[in-house]
């Protein structure tokens, strides 16, 4: 239990080098367009990306890896690999979640040596897949005999930790700013958790279109600190 719980801390921990940091996935252009300019309007906004966005993509990708292994159903895993790429419509997402999820994979296998890690990264160079941090993820928590709740928990976590300090400094807000906003979060992100286990396959790919028409015109911003 007590080597569960490390590795789950290492894994979610804000400094674990997946590259996240550099990526807003559309915060950006909510700042620049003044629609996100103090704590009260992050908070929404990112409340929003994780019930709307992550939920129906990563999220879900995440629980349906931790179940195909399970079943021992590993074409399924790249299958959902490809599916993650081809319905995630901005292009800086994408390539986002390709960069981050290859770090990802990368990171895992430096660490535990997993062999099904190294299967995706040869999978990645022979073009068959792409990558994705919630596919990796998974297959990290899983090898480490980490219970699927607690993994989908803590990636959601994760991610959204990462995107408040990018929000910290793109906004900007003080750090205080942004560690209420985790807290606050903390229901919400429960309730997230509870809800992808409770949804269908059919589920996947569902997300909120004026988040992905933010992430579509971050290329064509004027100036920009992250990149995407």
């Amino acid at each position: 239990m007590d080597n569960q719980l490390l590795a789950l801390l290492q894994l979610g921990d804000s400094n674990f080098p997946s590259g996240a940091f550099s990526h807003s996935f559309g915060l950006e252009t909510y700042i620049q367009e003044e629609s996100v300019y103090d704590k009260e309007t992050f908070f929404e906004w990112i409340r929003l990306y994780l019930e709307k966005q992550m939920a129906a993509t990563d999220g879900l990708a995440c629980r349906l890896t931790f179940e195909a292994l399970l079943k021992n159903e590993i074409d399924e895993i790249w299958v959902l690999d490809q599916k993650l790429f081809v319905q995630n419509l901005p292009k800086e997402a994408r390539e986002a979640n390709r960069r981050i999820g290859e770090r990802m994979i990368r990171m895992g296998i430096d660490l535990y040596s997993i062999p099904l890690l190294e299967t995706y990264l040869k999978k990645i160079r022979m073009k068959e897949v792409y990558g994705h941090p919630g596919v990796a993820f998974a297959m990290i928590c899983q090898y480490l005999g980490i219970e699927k709740s607690q993994g989908i928990l803590t990636f959601l976590y994760s991610s959204m930790m990462t995107l408040i300090q990018n929000g910290v400094r793109g906004i900007p807000l003080g750090q205080t700013a942004g560690q209420r906003i985790l807290l606050e979060l903390q229901p919400y992100l429960l309730k997230t958790t509870e809800d992808i286990e409770g949804m269908d396959a059919d589920d996947f790919g569902a997300v909120a279109p004026g988040i992905e028409m933010a992430q579509m015109r971050h290329e064509r911003l004027h100036t920009r600190l992250f990149m995407s």
